[in-house]
């Protein structure tokens, strides 16, 4: 788990969990909708950003006999629970309160002070009081949020934080930063509710506000599920896919590649696969030179005597054979894999399979096999 990742979602639950005990306090004395809608959204904030973290510290084990290529893909799984369990409960739990509240509005009644230990004060200060503490509080973890995010989209080379949002490979860090977009989008919903109502006397703007919040939180959980289900989906790693191509275009000693495909695991792995087949020359070129070397080096380990060094003669001259091609093809693709891993270090795993060796000029087009 990065410490920048880990602080972000720490933060957030600290100030999400303070947030929600003086929203639903504020919610019972004033009897505002919007601020109890506030309240359920600071509660499923602060339930969503547990899961995450969850999911952060699964996601950070190492691979075992259970799970060849690491625990990463559970961070997605905790993180899209997280964001169905915030569209199903904060979302519906929000609706339904704004629909209760508007059932009810021929019956209810504004209130306008509250008794607190003896003294009244007005709701409305009540509500804006524990409004500017939210956006204090929830602010801070914001800033937090969004320092960790501007600093990968830098680093990935990007400058419009909206095409990054859409394209960025951590749905965690990106959880956080739309959860604590909303609750600052959130709190100023509440407060136009709160204000409009209490300088109109009338309730259906509190109560209007409040459903907007309520979609507003549907809305961002069904962009995160849907961005968390790409990444357990087996989506392929386009970016390592095109590298593996110019590669391919580059590299003197490769021919063609077929059957080409990658899977991402996590943000910092990616499965790649891809068959190839070698130019003639990157093969034949010095190749009985370096088969008589290696022959007579075996030879000489073997014996001393001349008479088994005949008898051993066409053994050590085969086995030399085999060793230099099969030494040569796995230098080219150590190269390979090389290349590809300095420039895109999240390619964690490379098979590469030689199809074929290709002729200098091959006959109608084909390869040697």
């Amino acid at each position: 788990m990065s410490h920048s990742s880990r602080k972000a979602v720490i933060t957030a639950i600290i100030s999400n969990a303070l947030v929600t005990v003086i929203k639903f306090i504020a919610s019972l004395l004033s009897g505002s909708a919007s601020m109890a809608n506030e309240a359920v959204h600071s509660l499923m904030d602060t339930l969503n950003q547990g899961f995450l973290f969850l999911g952060l510290r699964e996601g950070e084990k190492p691979a075992d006999t259970r799970y060849a290529f690491g625990h990463g893909q559970k961070k997605y799984l905790w993180n899209l629970w997280s964001a169905i369990g915030l569209f199903s409960i904060g979302a519906g739990l929000g609706l339904s309160h704004a629909w209760h509240s508007w059932e009810g509005l021929g019956s209810s009644h504004i209130i306008e002070t509250a008794d607190i230990f003896g003294y009244r004060i007005s709701a409305l200060w009540i509500n804006l009081g524990v409004l500017a503490t939210g956006f204090a509080l929830e602010g801070y973890s914001f800033l937090v949020a969004m320092k960790e995010f501007l600093h990968r989209m830098r680093a990935a080379g990007e400058s419009n934080p909206l095409a990054y949002l859409v394209k960025a490979d951590d749905p965690t860090l990106m959880a956080i930063v739309l959860e604590d977009s909303a609750a600052m989008l959130g709190l100023t919903l509440a407060a136009l509710g709160i204000i409009l109502t209490a300088a109109t006397g009338h309730a259906e703007y509190d109560i209007i506000f409040s459903a907007l919040i309520a979609i507003m939180l549907g809305g961002i959980a069904f962009y995160l599920s849907f961005i968390n289900m790409r990444f357990l989906a087996d989506m392929r790693d386009m970016e390592a896919e095109y590298l593996f191509q110019e590669i391919v275009e580059d590299h003197p000693e490769l021919e063609r590649y077929h059957d080409l495909r990658s899977i991402i695991i996590d943000e910092q792995n990616t499965v790649l696969v891809a068959e190839i087949e070698l130019k003639e020359e990157a093969m034949i070129n010095g190749l009985r030179q370096r088969i008589h070397q290696s022959a007579k080096q075996l030879l000489d380990d073997l014996s001393h005597n001349p008479d088994q060094r005949r008898q051993l003669q066409q053994y050590a001259e085969d086995r030399a054979t085999v060793e230099v091609i099969i030494g040569r093809a796995e230098s080219i693709i150590d190269e390979i894999e090389q290349d590809i891993k300095a420039r895109l270090p999240r390619v964690s795993h490379i098979t590469l399979e030689v199809e074929g060796v290709c002729a200098g000029v091959p006959p109608q087009g084909e390869c040697e096999e």
